[in-house]
């Protein structure tokens, strides 16, 4: 493991490693004492989880060639990490991420589901089916073995139901209530 750690920090080691990289990588800016911290934590991850997956060490074969492929594999995992990060030095990229509670979609889908539960099993039935599973009203009735104009009227009294059990008096009762809509919109101006 000692020949690993003097490879690594020899320094053309480390242009090996430089020249495989096409964005710019942190340790670019990064002073001498900085990059020696950074090639010394890469180290001791790499042998980490050389230790911890000793096992799948096949004797008989170069540890060294083993331990460079752990290297390898954690350079290319960060690599690809830092690939998808963001810069955002000033914080406007973090200010302009938001996302409703969902706190109030829980309370509302648990409601919502009583409710549900409350209405008689021909209107709730007719309802899933139209309203849920997407079916027409003709192939609804077609699987309760029942009039379409059944189907529609199971469907038209058990929204009024839900409507009455959960208190919505306009479509505007629907999705996120108007403090959230006024945060989340408020984001976007700036």
């Amino acid at each position: 493991m000692k020949m690993i750690a003097a490879s690594l920090s020899r320094p053309g080691a480390t242009t090996r490693l430089s020249t495989t990289r096409t964005t710019k990588d942190r340790s670019d800016d990064a002073s001498p004492a900085v990059r020696d911290a950074m090639l010394a934590a890469v180290l001791q991850e790499t042998l980490l989880r050389a230790v911890t997956n000793i096992d799948s060490f096949q004797p008989g074969s170069h540890m060294s060639a083993w331990l460079i492929t752990i290297l390898r594999n954690l350079f290319l995992t960060e690599y690809r990490k830092r690939r998808r990060e963001v810069e955002d030095a000033n914080g406007r990229h973090v200010d302009s991420l938001k996302s409703p509670p969902e706190q109030h979609s829980r309370v509302e889908f648990e409601e919502f589901r009583v409710a549900l539960a409350k209405l008689p099993s021909g209107q709730r039935e007719a309802l899933l089916l139209v309203g849920a599973s997407g079916f027409s009203y003709e192939e609804a009735a077609a699987i309760c073995e029942s009039a379409v104009g059944t189907i529609k009227s199971r469907v038209h009294r058990a929204r009024t139901r839900l409507s009455k059990l959960l208190s919505i008096d306009s479509a505007d009762r629907f999705g996120q209530d108007h403090t959230t809509r006024a945060v989340l919109t408020a984001g976007g101006r700036g």
